[in-house]
Order: structure tokens, then C-alpha cells, then sequence
């Protein structure tokens, strides 16, 4: 694996400084800037693009508001929030406006540093306890919907399918032999389709409702 370049944000600076010295242990890894704030946190993202950014949820203005800002300004930057409270509205929030991984701070070190080595290979992260909580969610919206895997193409299904799998928007496109772009417009028709917010939903959608699709391919 490439080197991993890591912006931690966060305004404790007891929890800051014990992730910093985690993930800087990790010989692939090098943390490139330390924030407190939002607003220095997204600056230090345009400045220095890393290749992922682990933000305080409710750091002074606001984690959410600066994942929002660095998913549009910086979409190359893979974002990680980091929070003491499970909150499934906030991490519907996170999730919809870009961030790829949503992590309670009771994580051990070597779980952290598995969860930013997975997200910089392009794959999505949630605490379990949370993530079946959304499962249950993407459950309850989709039970009352009879066929509703009919509505998508067979292409969308294999985009799907393999979402299920782990694999991000480059590793689909070199399976299906697609240009990356074609499918992050496929995944948009695919969550419109579905009535999903994003493509974590989409993934744990997939894995409850597509058992087999993979032999049928």
C-alpha cells in the first residue's frame, strides 16, 4: 500500500495528540497536519489534499459543515468523522454530504488503523452498532417495495452487486470495463431508483437483498 497522508482534526487536544501518535506509529502512514477547528481543518484539506482527514463531529463550527466543504472543494479527500455519540440522523447527514466513514472514539488503535487503511482503499466505515441501525432502516424502507430490485437495469444490477462486495467507483468500473464517471452516474440513478441517501445505504441494501446475484453474473 502507497503511503497514507492523514489530517486529524479535533479541539481535545489529550484525544488529538493519542490519535496522532497511533496512526504516526504506523510506518505507511504520516500525519501531515493536526486542526482544532473547522475552519483550519478545511483550509489545511485545500492546502495539503491529504488522503484522508479524521474530524471531530462537534469541533467549534461544526465537523459536518466542514465535511460538506471539503467534499466539494476537496473530493479526492476521503473524510472520517469521529464522534462520542451514536446518532443515526447525524451520520445519514455525514454519509450525504461525502464523508466514507463515521467512527465512534471508544475505537481501539489497531481499529482505527484498519478503518483509515480501508477507507483509503476506497471502501466505507461504520461502528457496527450504528451501521445496524441503518440496516434496519434501509429494511424498513424498502420491505413495502415488492420487486423493487425489477426496477433497476442489469447493468445497474452488476454496479450494485458489486458494491455490495466492498469495492469503490474505480474498482467497478475496471471490473465492469466502464469509465469511473459512467458509474457514479449509474450509483446516482441506482440510489434515486432505490430511495437510498447514499451509497453506504446502497451497499447494505445490496448485501440484504442481492444473496446470489453474484453466481448469476
Amino acid at each position: 500500500m502507497d503511503g497514507v497522508r492523514i489530517i486529524v482534526a479535533d479541539d481535545h487536544p489529550l484525544f488529538r495528540e493519542g490519535v496522532v501518535r497511533t496512526l504516526a506509529a504506523v510506518d505507511d502512514f504520516e500525519v501531515v497536519a493536526e486542526a482544532s477547528d473547522r475552519k483550519t481543518a478545511v483550509e489545511l484539506a485545500k492546502e495539503l489534499l491529504p488522503d484522508v482527514i479524521l474530524m471531530d463531529v462537534s469541533m467549534p463550527g461544526g465537523g459536518i459543515n466542514a465535511a460538506a466543504e471539503i467534499a466539494s472543494s476537496c473530493p479526492i479527500v476521503r473524510i472520517v468523522m469521529l464522534t462520542v455519540a451514536e446518532d443515526e440522523d447525524t451520520v445519514h447527514e455525514a454519509l450525504g454530504l461525502g464523508a466514507s466513514g463515521y467512527v465512534l472514539k471508544g475505537v481501539s488503535g489497531n481499529e482505527l488503523v484498519n478503518i483509515v487503511q480501508n477507507v483509503f482503499r476506497g471502501e466505507s466505515y461504520i461502528t457496527p452498532s450504528l451501521a445496524a441501525t441503518l440496516l434496519q432502516s434501509v429494511s424498513d424502507k424498502t420491505a413495502k417495495k415488492k420487486g423493487i430490485l425489477d426496477e433497476l437495469t442489469p447493468r445497474e444490477r452488476d454496479i450494485l452487486a458489486a458494491l455490495a462486495e466492498g469495492d469503490s467507483n474505480k474498482e467497478i468500473a475496471a471490473k465492469l470495463f466502464m469509465a469511473e464517471r459512467t458509474v457514479k452516474h449509474h450509483m446516482t440513478n441506482i440510489l434515486s431508483k432505490l430511495q437510498l441517501k447514499n451509497r453506504v445505504e446502497a451497499a447494505l441494501f445490496a448485501q440484504r437483498n442481492m444473496e446470489g446475484e453474484k453466481d448469476r453474473r
